[in-house]
């Protein structure tokens, strides 16, 4: 059994691979906030253990074996996300630190019953695709908000960056995993855009905001 640091640091080099970033020492080290050289000695630690491969200047991939378990990880947190939003009345922003604890639990049964008392979703509270019971990913064709144009209608469907700040700040704006959006303008000037909610008055987004939320095209 691993411990709780080797498998983070296992579901870090996964995240940030699958965001489109090489798993670098550096980027690793701040992801999970700790020394770089931490980092290194864990990786060579994984790399034992054949969980990862690690070169210098490439940054870490995992290894099939390594990929099983991330998903594994992936799953889990997820699925404690998603009951704790449906079940437990949490807000979506309030959920992250608890399943990163809810994650380690190493019951297979428990986390399958879970999944089946839920009703097997596909996706969680932010819009993150849940792995099934075999690593299996449900695909989807989405874009990120900001490469939008006027006259551009979309539906919300994740929130690729899920720190509190903003989650928060998308409550208090109405938005949510599945407010549909009419692009009005985008502002050259900054990026940002002006959009108006299904029956709600518009308003203006930052380019940062608008960055972070994935969206796939809907009919006007």
């Amino acid at each position: 059994m691993l411990t709780r640091s080797e498998e983070d640091h296992i579901k870090a080099v996964y995240v940030l691979v699958q965001e489109g970033d090489k798993a670098f020492t550096k980027d690793l080290a701040d992801r999970l906030r700790t020394k770089a050289s931490s980092v290194t000695d864990m990786l060579k630690k994984l790399a034992e253990k054949g969980y990862l491969k690690h070169e210098p200047y490439y940054g870490a991939k995992l290894t099939a074996k390594g990929q099983a378990l991330a998903l594994q990880l992936v799953r889990k947190h997820r699925l404690w996300e998603t009951f704790l939003v449906e079940r437990l009345g949490f807000g979506w922003d309030e959920v992250h630190e608890v399943a990163e604890q809810l994650e380690h639990v190493a019951s297979e049964q428990l986390i399958n019953q879970l999944d089946a008392y839920l009703g097997h979703p596909a996706f969680d509270p932010h819009g993150d695709p849940i792995p099934d019971r075999n690593g299996r990913i449900r695909a989807r064709r989405t874009r990120r908000l900001d490469v939008s144009v006027a006259g551009d209608t979309v539906r919300i469907v994740a929130v690729s960056e899920t720190t509190d700040g903003l989650l928060r700040l998308l409550d208090a704006k109405g938005l949510r995993i599945g407010s549909t959006l009419a692009i009005q303008e985008v502002h050259a000037f900054d990026g940002s855009m002006d959009v108006k909610p299904k029956n709600g008055a518009a308003f203006s987004l930052s380019k940062d905001v608008s960055h972070h939320l994935q969206v796939e095209s809907i009919q006007p």
